[in-house]
């Protein structure tokens, strides 16, 4: 489910919970909306408005923190992979070849997971293709001759280790972390918290529009919170950048 799906769900059931508010509001009979009833209520709802404020806020950290992570990450693969280019380089002439796959492997990778024109990234694409693996195989073939190479060699199949790690992880990190069970809770306690605010609002055109404006904001943090958590596809992603500059790397001198 997108994460506008579930922005456009949050937004109906709040909106929803408000309007609901307002039509008891004006059908319970007069006793039941006294001025004790809507203290109690008022503390009630402070209380559940306050869990679901600091629920809010700590989805929102976590979110920022992850897509924070994941652009670092990608940021140091790229880095990876021009040192390993570099190692190669220093190593001779004999590299040439594990250079060029390097090279087409990066070049592939960009093409699958940022196909068009807007880079929108497209997940399962970090599944498939030639992996450095196929780098790691000709390195392994190498028949270093003098100490230096030999160091050169094991070095720069320890980069590749690290490259290899850095996109298993990516993988594992594919998804959304946030339980959608909890997810449901906190639009349970959002409705509630809106119902509360119909019941005792008066029932003309402003206090419907700030209602529909309040229930659009909070429908909007849910939508920006999944969307952070979410960083390889949607308006807020992981751009391209890093690797296509380790690609203008590859394969110089």
């Amino acid at each position: 489910m997108s994460a506008l799906t579930v922005g456009a769900i949050v937004f109906a059931c709040v909106l929803g919970g408000a309007l609901f508010g307002m039509f008891l509001g004006s059908v319970l009979p007069k006793e039941h909306l006294s001025a004790e009833t809507k203290d109690v209520i008022k503390v009630a709802m402070a209380m559940v408005a306050t869990l679901a404020a600091l629920v809010l806020g700590l989805l929102t950290a976590s979110a920022k923190s992850s897509l924070d992570e994941k652009e670092g990450e990608l940021r140091s693969a790229a880095a990876q992979v021009v040192l390993l280019d570099r190692t190669m380089v220093e190593y001779g002439a004999e590299t040439k070849d594990a250079r060029d796959l390097l090279k087409e492997i990066v070049a592939e990778r960009i093409s699958q997971i940022w196909p068009d024109e807007n880079k929108t990234m497209t997940p399962n694409a970090m599944r498939h293709g030639t992996g450095i693996e196929a780098v790691q195989r000709k390195l392994l073939d190498l028949s270093p001759q003098t100490d230096a190479q030999r160091w050169l060699q094991s070095t720069a199949l320890q980069i590749s280790n690290g490259i290899a790690a850095a996109r298993w992880t990516a993988l594992e990190q594919i998804g959304s972390a946030i339980k959608w069970p909890f997810m449901a809770i906190l639009i349970f306690w959002l409705a509630v918290i809106f119902a509360s605010f119909g019941l005792f609002a008066p029932r003309n055109v402003v206090v419907t529009a700030a209602l529909f404006v309040a229930a659009l904001s909070v429908a909007g943090s849910v939508f920006l919170i999944l969307e952070m958590d979410r960083p390889y596809a949607g308006l807020i992603r992981i751009s391209s950048a890093p690797l296509e500059a380790a690609l203008e790397q590859l394969g110089r001198p």
